[in-house]
């Protein structure tokens, strides 16, 4: 088995940076692929007649696949090569967005997007396992910086992207889109990138494989579904209570094995536990803020999707400045100091942003954008590049798909809890006082909802009341982030190390 690549071999070559290049490429594909369908929904509507649950298993496919396959994918990078599974990826996303582009229904295309699912999957984590062995402490932050920042940039350039898209072309150009960027990064990689694995890595545990990603999917399914359900739904609980077995039986099963497949046991490491926490705060924290802010962009301001991803650019401003700035910052004052003072200015962009009243300009908003991009670029960037310093070169794949499979399932969480917030806030703030309980019934559904209805029933009372109701929900959903931001801004002042630690050596297989 080829040898795990050490930063050492590397340090001299320039073509790493190049490899970097492709990377990055292919998490911005990534990051604007979970935002562009949004804005193609109702074409896809129009020209493929798809239904309401058609449109939602369209989104569902890709985002339960991603999550539940991230996992495994670390597995099998650390025993097979993370540089061939990350090329896997990448051609299991080019196969799909071929496939979405070509789709004549609504089948087809669901399965298009699982496809796509499972590249993510793989892509997400390998892309940061190759980090570490090939990028020395000094250069890995950066590395690390450069994909986040791409990942983060991709969701505001969905819908600009998917916007003028969808203005020239025909609905699949939304897939076309991927195929020349992914193809560049499939070669990037072969000839950029060095192979890395882990020499003594197992067998793999195809039951325990099969276990994660059942209940993993089957609990990230529960979670989506359950704002727009209901949390008492059959659906939503069955799949909530069904994930409960498979993933019960898989830890009976990893506490046996040397190389579990849930890899729990590296939590043990604090730098990597703490860290990963603290990644995972800043995700849910971004996640509640971006969750409502095209929402109010759109139906409360009126702006197409394309006019709202050019509003979301200061989030992505703000983003770019903290990833040039927070590596020096991070080698001067350490990563406690960093993160904490990024969850920090989250919580404050949060409390700023539920000062948001009908008659506030688009300045307030662009405002707290910029100040979020700031605090999860100097939350996120730091404590993932912390997370992966403190795991061994050996465990980089498992690693890196615990770290990234956590990240998703909390921030899937997180918009699921501030989804039903913000739902329960607009409804108890709405005033259908008057109206007849269908027309009121309707309203209650969401603030689209309420202005369809105004529209056609001429009422604009209750299209004020909608906007000013859905302010209110959106203001209780900004003020839980900033509280749940503050909180992890005290736990990294308090347990993240103060400078950058050493990682373990290698495991050796007993």
């Amino acid at each position: 088995m080829t040898a795990a690549t050490t930063p050492a071999d590397t340090t001299l070559d320039a073509r790493r940076w190049w490899a970097l290049g492709a990377l990055v490429l292919a998490m911005l594909v990534l990051g604007f692929d979970t935002t562009i369908l949004n804005v193609a929904l109702p074409t896809l509507a129009a020209d493929l007649g798809t239904s309401s649950s058609e449109q939602q298993w369209i989104v569902d496919a890709f985002l339960v696949v991603f999550a539940a396959c991230m996992l495994p994918a670390g597995l099998l990078g650390d025993r097979f090569g993370r540089r061939r599974m990350l090329v896997a990826g990448l051609a299991i996303m080019l196969v799909g967005s071929l496939a979405g582009t070509l789709a004549g229904d609504p089948g087809a295309l669901i399965a298009a997007r699982a496809a796509m699912g499972l590249g993510a999957a793989l892509i997400t984590p390998l892309a940061l396992a190759v980090l570490p062995t090939v990028f020395g402490p000094e250069e890995r932050g950066r590395a690390v910086a450069a994909l986040t920042a791409a990942l983060a940039a991709g969701m505001p350039l969905g819908p600009l992207l998917g916007g003028l898209l969808l203005d020239h072309y025909w609905w699949g150009s939304i897939f076309l889109l991927n195929v020349p960027l992914v193809a560049a990064g499939i070669a990037a990689c072969l000839l950029l990138l060095p192979e890395s694995r882990n020499p003594a890595a197992p067998r793999l545990d195809p039951l325990g494989i099969l276990l994660g990603v059942g209940g993993l999917g089957l609990l990230v399914y529960g979670v989506i579904e359950g704002p727009a359900r209901g949390w008492n739904d059959v659906l939503t609980l069955g799949a909530l209570v069904g994930a409960l077995p498979p993933l019960a039986w898989l830890h009976l099963r990893d506490r046996r094995r040397a190389e579990p497949v849930l890899g729990l046991g590296l939590l043990a490491n604090p730098g990597f536990r703490w860290a990963t926490l603290i990644g995972t705060v800043a995700s849910f924290a971004m996640a509640g803020l971006l969750f409502v802010v095209p929402q109010y962009l759109q139906a409360v301001q009126g702006h197409d999707s394309f006019g709202t991803g050019l509003r979301i650019m200061p989030l992505m401003g703000g983003l770019l400045v903290a990833a040039r700035g927070c590596q020096p910052l991070n080698r001067l004052l350490g990563p406690r100091f960093t993160v904490a003072t990024g969850l920090a200015l989250l919580a404050f962009a949060g409390v700023l942003g539920a000062t948001t009243d009908t008659g506030s300009g688009y300045g307030l908003t662009a405002t707290w954008l910029t100040v979020t991009g700031l605090g999860v670029g100097l939350a996120l960037i730091p404590s993932m590049d912390t997370a992966l310093g403190a795991l061994p070169t050996d465990a980089a794949g498992t690693g890196s798909g615990l770290l990234m499979t956590i990240r998703q399932v909390g921030g899937a969480v997180g918009v699921a809890l501030l989804g039903s917030l913000l739902a329960e806030g607009y409804r108890a703030d709405l005033d259908t006082g008057g109206l007849p309980a269908t027309t009121a019934d309707a309203a209650r559904e969401s603030v689209v909802a309420a202005h369809l209805v105004a529209d056609r029933a001429g009422l604009p009372r209750l299209a004020d009341s909608a906007d000013a109701a859905f302010l209110h929900g959106m203001g209780l959903v900004l003020f839980a982030t900033a509280l749940i931001a503050a909180a992890g801004a005290a736990v990294a002042g308090w347990l993240l190390p103060g400078r950058d630690v050493a990682p373990p050596r290698a495991r050796t297989r007993e």
